[in-house]
């Protein structure tokens, strides 16, 4: 099986990000796992715009985030991102968020990510163009996919 190749970008934490405890709140880390995903995407050759062009786009149906270990104002992470599964009309996207100065995971991020039509909202087969740019060969597509 095909190793999936990971996609980072560093961001390091601003006042804005910092919650009433004195570290990264939830909501921020969201998100990052949304911006990553984004970034990634237009990395690949499919930004928005691309999307717009197409009729359809991959919309979030669920996320699922575990916090590890907190992250204070100032301090630097890496989110990263990977592609680790396509069905028909939909896909899983895995992110991890790493402390830099320690390499320590501070949040790992699973999110089903649905191919829909921009028109009514339906889902849609995930054409073969973005397939192979997203890693088609990491997995086949599954029954009900």
């Amino acid at each position: 099986m095909l190793m999936p190749s990971r996609f980072s970008l560093q961001v390091t934490t601003k006042a804005d990000d910092i919650d009433e405890v004195n570290h990264v709140s939830n909501l921020v880390y969201l998100r990052w796992v949304q911006d990553i995903a984004v970034a990634h995407s237009a990395e690949l050759g499919w930004p928005f715009s691309r999307y717009r062009a197409h009729g359809a786009i991959f919309v979030v149906r669920r996320h699922e985030l575990d916090y590890v270990a907190p992250v204070l104002l100032g301090e630097v992470v890496r989110l990263e991102t990977w592609v680790e599964s396509l069905k028909a009309a939909s896909c899983v996207r895995r992110t991890e968020i790493v402390r830099e100065r320690d390499s320590q995971v501070v949040c790992r991020g699973k999110t089903l990510w649905a191919f829909v039509s921009f028109e009514d909202g339906r889902p849609q087969r995930i054409p073969e163009e973005i397939r192979k740019a997203f890693g088609a060969a990491l997995a086949e597509p599954g029954p009900g996919g």
